[in-house]
């Protein structure tokens, strides 16, 4: 699954062009790379997005088969550490 994609897909962004535009900006980065919003994503690889104040970490638990999941699921695919 794409990386702009996955952050939207698992409410970590609310829209996916948010999640596309910081991938072009250089602010989500995977396994230490920067990602391209075409940069595909694997269970087991490490997200992190610096924002202006923080810079926050997620690990790929899983890959959802829906276009959406709740809020409430989000642990199922992305952990934050």
């Amino acid at each position: 699954m794409r990386i702009d994609k996955f952050l939207n897909t698992v409410n970590i962004t609310k829209r996916r062009a948010i999640s596309e535009d910081m991938c072009k900006s250089g602010v989500v980065s995977v396994n230490g790379v920067v990602a391209k919003p075409s940069k595909e994503v694997k269970v087991g690889d490490k997200i992190t997005i610096t924002f202006l104040t923080r810079v926050v970490n997620y690990e790929v638990v899983g890959i959802p088969n829906l276009k959406t999941v709740p809020k409430s699921e989000q642990e199922k695919y992305a952990k934050c550490i």
